[in-house]
């Protein structure tokens, strides 16, 4: 496919981007504690400019010292951060990228402890149960803010940003006003569309008053809050049509309030461009350039809808964080070399809701791309283990100049990560194995298939350094009747190595447990999950387990839980409750264990024996996360 629209470019008011590929505001807690861009901020950018992306947004920028939303937060709220932008945005200039920062309050979703003010809102509404209860601001206090923007716009200009994106979406401040469901004021900012308006009205016309025609403003709306009460894609485009006549440049149209933060950053299971015709609704009511968003991976869907006029530019979020140099793949037409975002959302929402920096299971050099230097000495290096913590720091060090070859002892590559693409929802994770095999033949790995390593193997080719990247196993507990009652293990299920009845039993409810059960009802089985814990998928971040649990409902999957498998039996299981009274389950044609993973560690020692530079990495040490594995191993292939 030809991606002619998608390298074509647009004007957004006096700024001309070349072309539609945008990098969407993605709070990524880089910056300093003092409001500052760090160098990590630095290299992030400049690592997506270079990559291509015709308009760059730096990350919420908080405008106000009473409004951070968290610690490491970008500020434009006085003076002394314009120079850390400025450094930010000449770098990305150079490489041909347009700049745009969005300007934030973050209202009832902010974070008192860190601002060290209290939080304010419209009305004294929570964001969601167990949050501060924010402060109604007072009226004169809105107007303040409203310099408070104007102040941070005109300092973006200062600092030589090409536009600044006010955000009025996901119900953070200005978006708190907006939705009748959050505001409930009886002022002049209250009540009628016209009142509720009337703040994102002020702003813009107070940026235009400071900061003049030369930088363009756009604004960031939701084009529904998917949830009753708040706005839907009537009241956005109607939004959208009266920004535009406030004097905007151009809109960013998101989705939805965190509260139904699904929307927000999709799992695995949502499609690129599945707010589509929620944006060409809006795209309808204006004609001012209009970028969408929603989980783009691959530039395929977003040449079609920019094609059809059905919106503007395409901002790409998590994959820009997993392959910045999308769009220069998509231009070469090497896309079968791009490294898809997975939508996992182990690194980049996990950790930025903790206030750590964001990083990434798919591409752990996020944040640290200054960190990949040649090797001072190259170095002979064994990999053992081709799954993807194997493959990453095969290639990681080869990139480095090391000459490395990786040993796999079966003949298919991609360990458990391969089998995780199996249950409903989760194809797009053979994208991310797929490309760590490329990765390691560009980068110059030598694999070698069905090759168990042994002592004689590696004392044979006198490695220099080694990373042992062997996994994990089923974990079996030594339950009565476990290793005779016939069961079958998920993965070897998954994997199609195993068929099972009608009816079965799954043995374990966690993650592997709860997806294999999704997958088999899916097949048309009758299916039932015994678990431990209080509730299955617990281990699941949430956006997934959302839908994860409507598969149990859809394909009515049984669960029972606080349960514990005292003994299998070849039809089932007897199990106790806390309160120790004995059940069983039976008559089932099959069992299939799900109760987790164990490291799997065979040679590691005798590795660490003959190669003085070993480094154990990811499941090998101890079952956990694959965003646990990638990052060792990254690190692992940087230290050698």
């Amino acid at each position: 496919m030809k991606f002619k629209a998608m390298f074509s470019p647009i004007e957004i008011g006096p700024m001309q981007v070349p072309n539609r590929f945008v990098v969407a505001p993605m709070c990524n807690n880089f910056a300093n504690a003092d409001g500052t861009l760090s160098d990590r901020s630095l290299a992030y950018y400049r690592e997506r400019a270079y990559g291509g992306f015709g308009l760059i947004t730096i990350e919420a920028t908080v405008v106000d010292k009473s409004a951070k939303g968290g610690t490491n937060k970008a500020c434009l709220f006085d003076d002394t951060t314009i120079e850390s932008f400025a450094r930010v945005i000449d770098v990305c200039h150079e490489a041909g990228s347009k700049i745009s920062i969005q300007l934030q309050h973050a209202g009832p979703e902010g974070n008192a402890k860190a601002a060290g003010y209290p939080i304010k809102a419209a009305s004294a509404i929570p964001a969601s149960a167990g949050r501060d209860i924010p402060v109604s601001v007072s009226t004169e206090e809105i107007y303040n803010f409203i310099e408070s923007f104007g102040d941070a716009a005109l300092r973006a200009k200062k600092a030589g940003a090409d536009a600044v994106e006010v955000h009025c979406a996901h119900g953070y401040f200005i978006g708190s006003f907006l939705s009748p469901r959050t505001n409930k004021r009886v002022d002049e900012f209250g009540g009628c569309f016209e009142n509720r308006l009337r703040l994102p009205r002020l702003i813009i016309e107070n940026i235009r008053k400071k900061a003049g025609h030369s930088i363009a403003i756009l604004c960031r709306i939701n084009s529904s809050d998917e949830i009753p009460g708040g706005l839907d894609i009537h009241d956005s485009a109607a939004i959208a049509a009266y920004l535009e006549d406030c004097g905007i440049d151009g809109l960013h149209v998101s989705r939805a309030v965190h509260i139904k933060d699904e929307y927000m950053w999709a799992p695995t299971v949502m499609h690129g461009g599945f707010s589509a015709d929620l944006v060409t609704e809006i795209k309808r009511a204006v004609s001012i350039p209009v970028i969408t968003i929603g989980r783009f991976t691959e530039p395929h869907y977003a040449e079609l809808l920019v094609r059809e006029g059905r919106c503007d530019l395409v901002a790409f979020g998590r994959q820009s964080l997993a392959d910045p140099q999308t769009p220069n793949k998509a231009a070469a037409g090497r896309l079968d070399q791009l490294n898809h975002c997975i939508a996992c959302l182990q690194g980049c929402v996990h950790n930025m809701y903790q206030g750590k920096p964001i990083t990434c299971l798919v591409n752990p050099l996020l944040g640290r791309e200054s960190e990949l230097k040649p090797a001072v000495m190259p170095k002979k290096v064994i990999v053992i283990g081709g799954g993807v913590a194997g493959m990453y720091g095969a290639s990681i060090a080869a990139q480095r100049g090391h000459d490395v070859t990786l040993f796999e002892a079966t003949d298919i590559l991609g360990g458990q990560m391969r089998l995780a693409a199996y249950p409903p929802g989760k194809g797009d994770i053979t994208n991310m194995v797929r490309s760590y095999i490329k990765r390691c033949e560009l980068s110059g790995v030598k694999i070698r298939m069905n090759t168990r390593v042994t002592k004689a193997l590696f004392a044979a080719e006198a490695f220099d350094a080694a990373i042992v990247a062997t996994g994990a196993i089923p974990l079996v507990l030594p339950i009565p009747g476990i290793e005779d009652s016939g069961l079958i293990h998920a993965v070897d299920l998954l994997d199609g190595k195993e068929t099972c009845g009608k009816k079965v039993l799954v043995v374990g409810g966690g993650m592997v447990g709860s997806e294999t059960a999704a997958f088999l009802g899916e097949l048309g089985h009758n299916v039932t999950v015994v678990e431990l814990r209080e509730d299955v998928a617990a281990d699941v971040i949430s956006e997934h387990r959302l839908f994860l649990m409507k598969d149990f409902e859809k394909y009515n999957i049984k669960s029972v839980v606080n349960a514990k498998v005292s003994k299998f039996l070849k039809d089932g299981v007897v199990y106790t409750l806390p309160d120790g009274t004995e059940q069983h389950l039976s008559g089932f044609d099959t069992v299939v264990l799900a109760m987790g993973a164990r490291a799997y560690n065979s040679i590691g020692e005798d590795v660490k024996e003959a190669i003085k530079e070993t480094y154990i990495v990811g499941d090998a040490v101890k079952a956990r996360r694959a965003l646990d594995a990638t990052t060792e191993a990254m690190e692992a292939a940087l230290q050698i």
